[in-house]
């Protein structure tokens, strides 16, 4: 069919709702609902079968959805009504939700139902749970609701009336308002941990939760339990890796994240960590440490921390999970050093990842935004992250493995296939490419990429800048393994194979085969040009005041709104059907 989606924007779950279409060999094309009567235009040029909106701020068109068959994705169950409904689920402790597919009405989450699954919510942020439980329900809603509607025989289900009826009980449906602050504003002196960190995840990507620290406002962007630390309700106790520990009323919560509300008709402000947030005003706080490498190893737990390490017999495992998959430059160092430690360590088997929700997205566009100088910092972020790649490359006496969770892009993509193999969870979508931030691309995706899939299909994948699937993934070779699992199994299930890859006759052969090839001057040299060669057309580009990334950077972090759809996504190439196993 030809399926059109209308979005607010290309945000993730789109983006996995358009990769896996295609994936069915669905012609699949892309609005985004930017305002004015542009959708009034642009829908009926594509004379679409059927319009899908996976993620709308905003009621679809009367003209559009009495034109059009049209499907609404609620990341909520059926009688679920209202622009918050992961937030209220959030807030609330809810542990069992749901996603529903709705054809569009006048009443926004309010039409017949085509298609309703249910899925559980762990305690995580808002953002975490969207990109993975809530996505593989809405997946698996939306192909069935798209099933039923080629199978052209089924009836959607009409929602109960609002109002209850003389004769029985009132229907379940529920409409709730959009959540304010004044609901998510913590009171430090009164409430206790766990409603604290109910609020921060409730709203931990967007909007955040208006706060004030240190007499200035901020929003706070996630938060984590802190084991150990205690002080006065609302004191800030300590720092670890520009986290900021705050006192609740029975413990205390690191806050990784806050972004200085914006000043009456200025800019919006960038979300940093939360003591580059602060500045000056931050006083000198002990930075509280975490264990090494090798206390990690030996069983010593370490409060909240962005890195960790174990080991499960001849395998180890480094885990990161970096607010949103952006990688600063001080993180991509943190993370070097840790992984030199963990190549110190005897193991056979080294495990990149493996923990839920993003790998890595590259480097920091939020830091080098907020820097002085913000072409020195791109270049600073760049080469840290080529250092870590070129570790990972380089690595000769043990197996690397990537395990994508979730999402990876760009350089965060081009880390994961420096590794010996990639496994991935099938809900993940990688973009391998760099063109739409207006940069060449770095972290040696010049070798990596083509070593993968071939030259073609690597100029394919970069100049054509869309999502791809895990099953996509894989069958071009970007992949190794995909892993069919809920979001709560990954790490168990990377687990149980690196054990069994670490444990197998074959594992030291591999070994030793990868280091006759790796150690040869050939290589070395492959290596060294590619790494010349990208960072002297990435320096061209950073030390260029004109160059369109500068621009492309800033309306990026600063969320402005595009003033038209982008052209590779109004018109996409044909899709080619991946076979499913």
């Amino acid at each position: 069919m030809r399926i059109l989606l209308v979005a607010s924007a290309f945000n993730s779950l789109t983006q996995r709702v358009f990769a896996e279409l295609r994936d069915l060999g669905h012609e699949v094309a892309v609005e985004l609902a930017l305002g004015g009567d542009a959708l009034l235009v642009r829908v009926p040029h594509h004379a679409p079968d059927l319009v899908i909106a996976p993620m709308l701020k905003a009621a679809l068109p009367r003209e559009i959805w009495t034109a059009y068959p049209c499907f609404v994705v609620h990341p909520g169950p059926v009688g679920d009504r209202g622009p918050s409904s992961l937030d209220w689920a959030v807030l609330e402790g809810a542990t069992e939700w749901g996603v529903t597919v709705l054809q569009a009405e006048e009443e926004m989450d309010a039409g017949p139902v085509w298609a309703s699954v249910p899925c559980r919510l762990p305690e995580t942020g808002k953002s975490d749970l969207y990109r993975n439980e809530i996505a593989d329900a809405a997946l698996d809603a939306v192909h069935l609701a798209v099933r039923r509607f080629e199978d052209g025989g089924h009836l959607p289900a009409p929602q109960p009336d609002r109002a209850p009826t003389a004769t029985g009980p009132a229907p379940t449906v529920r409409v709730r308002p959009a959540m304010t602050q004044d609901v998510r504003r913590i009171d430090w002196t009164s409430d206790p941990t766990e409603t604290v960190l109910r609020k921060l995840r409730s709203a931990d990507s967007q909007p955040g939760v208006l706060d004030v620290l240190l007499g200035r406002e901020v929003f706070l962007h996630g938060g984590h339990r802190a084991e150990a630390l205690r002080g006065r309700p609302g004191e800030l106790l300590a720092t670890r890796a520009g986290a900021v520990c705050r006192a609740t009323v029975d413990g205390a919560v690191w806050l990784p994240r806050a972004r200085p509300r914006r000043p009456p008709g200025g800019p919006r402000a960038v979300a940093l960590p939360t003591a580059a947030a602060l500045g000056p005003r931050l006083p000198p706080l002990p930075e509280a440490p975490e264990p090494s490498l090798d206390r990690q190893a030996a069983g010593a737990v370490p409060d909240w921390s962005e890195i960790r390490y174990r080991e499960a017999g001849e395998a180890g495992f480094l885990t990161f999970s970096f607010p949103g998959g952006a990688m600063s430059t001080a993180q991509c160092r943190r993370l070097l050093r840790a992984y030199r430690a963990a190549c110190a360590r005897p193991t056979s088997v080294l495990v990149l990842g493996g923990q839920r929700d993003f790998f890595g997205n590259g480097i920091h566009l939020d830091v080098i935004e907020a820097a002085p100088d913000p072409a020195a910092e791109s270049w600073a972020n760049i080469v840290a992250i080529d250092d870590l790649v070129e570790a990972v490359l380089t690595t000769t006496d043990r197996l690397v493995v990537a395990a994508l969770g979730g999402n990876a892009a760009a350089g965060g993509c081009m880390l994961a296939l420096a590794a010996d193999e990639v496994w991935c969870r099938h809900g993940a979508v990688l973009n391998p490419h760099y063109r739409l931030m207006g940069l060449y691309g770095s972290e040696y995706w010049t070798y990596t990429l083509p070593r993968r899939v071939g030259a073609a299909e690597a100029d394919r994948l970069t100049r054509e800048a869309l999502p791809v699937s895990a099953r996509t993934a894989q069958a071009l070779g970007l992949v190794d393994h995909v892993l069919t699992c809920p979001p709560r199994d990954f790490a168990a299930e990377v687990a149980h194979r690196a054990a069994s890859l670490a444990g197998s006759a074959a594992v030291r052969g591999r070994i030793a085969r990868k280091k006759t090839a790796y150690d040869s001057a050939e290589r070395t040299a492959a290596l060294r040009r590619c790494r010349t060669d990208e960072l002297a057309r990435m320096r061209v580009v950073f030390d260029d005041p004109d160059a369109p990334y500068h621009a492309l950077r800033r309306a990026f972090v600063r969320k402005e709104r595009p003033p038209a759809t982008p052209g590779h996504l109004t018109a996409p190439p044909a899709a080619r059907r991946t076979p499913r196993p």
